[in-house]
């Protein structure tokens, strides 16, 4: 099937689904406005896995630590490269920052040149987001990503400059999720100028989140669970026992240290790790009002 357009039953919510691309969208402002904005966005999005799918060898390829990144012939793709690239001394291929880019171009197509106060893209959990002056925006925040319940709301202002959400993890842990970690986090969840380079960063970060020497993690390669991966032969973690409190503490140290380092450099605005029940904070963000 073709790229599906929907609007939802509330009449304010456009749903966009092609393949594994599912987009929820929500946009605040007058009635005539939002819905231009919505064509706008469902235009934009017929051929964004047309496009993706043609230059996947590239997209799929790790980053040259010490070269040039590559030329993308598209629009997403280049949004891909652009926010992997800061991170390519260590293991990434741009595919790391797929969903926040689809997001980030559907958000962009859909206020161009429309008067829109605030909208979000919601890519699976991956999300770009616009908050026009005085705007706020309230984003449920989940801290496992196996078992996905809201833990608490993340309450984002104009001001913070945040463009873009994201969460990654580890959420095969052997009851499936359609993406692998190198890392044990049960979340990490970034807050960055727009959701290409807060996805990015939330890989990253996710990946640090480890106990590299713990026996009792079960990791496997990643091209044994899917053969199309891009993180090919490398171990992915599929089960993380109980772990002691001082190994949580050590795994989140590790996370914590990487996302500290990434906030300094000014590439993400904040980051949140969950790990077994607890939980580390990066940033002047404000920390998450958290469920009861």
């Amino acid at each position: 099937m073709g790229p599906q357009v929907t609007l939802l039953p509330d009449g304010r919510r456009l749903h966009l689904q092609h393949g594994p691309i599912d987009l929820v969208i929500e946009a605040w402002g007058d009635t005539a406005e939002v819905m231009a904005a919505y064509r706008q966005a469902a235009a934009c999005f017929q051929s964004v896995l047309s496009d993706l799918v043609a230059e996947l060898p590239l997209l799929r390829r790790g980053l040259d630590a010490g070269g040039t990144p590559p030329q993308a012939a598209g629009v997403v793709a280049r949004r891909m490269i652009a926010a992997c690239a800061p991170y390519r001394s260590v293991f990434i291929t741009p595919m790391a920052a797929v969903a926040g880019a689809v997001a980030d171009h559907v958000l962009q197509a859909l206020l161009d040149g429309r008067d829109i106060s605030k909208v979000y893209v919601n890519n699976g959990g991956d999300i770009a987001v616009f908050m026009g002056e005085g705007q706020q925006l309230d984003c449920g925040l989940v801290t496992d990503l196996a078992m996905p319940q809201l833990a608490g709301i993340l309450h984002l202002t104009w001001d913070m400059r945040v463009g873009g959400v994201a969460t990654s993890g580890a959420p095969s842990k052997g009851r499936g999720g359609r993406s692998f970690s190198l890392g044990i986090a049960d979340t990490v969840t970034v807050l960055a100028r727009d959701a290409a380079m807060a996805d990015a960063a939330a890989t990253i970060i996710a990946n640090e989140v480890d106990l590299p020497d713990h026996a009792g993690i079960g990791r496997q390669p990643a091209s044994l669970l899917d053969p199309d991966s891009d993180l090919g032969d490398r171990l992915v973690t599929v089960a993380v026992p109980p772990l002691a409190a001082a190994e949580i503490a050590a795994a989140l140290a590790h996370g914590q240290a990487k996302a500290e380092e990434l906030y300094r450099a000014g590439l993400i605005a904040g980051a949140i790790l969950a790990l077994q029940g607890e939980m580390r904070f990066c940033g002047t963000m404000l920390q998450p009002r958290l469920a009861a």
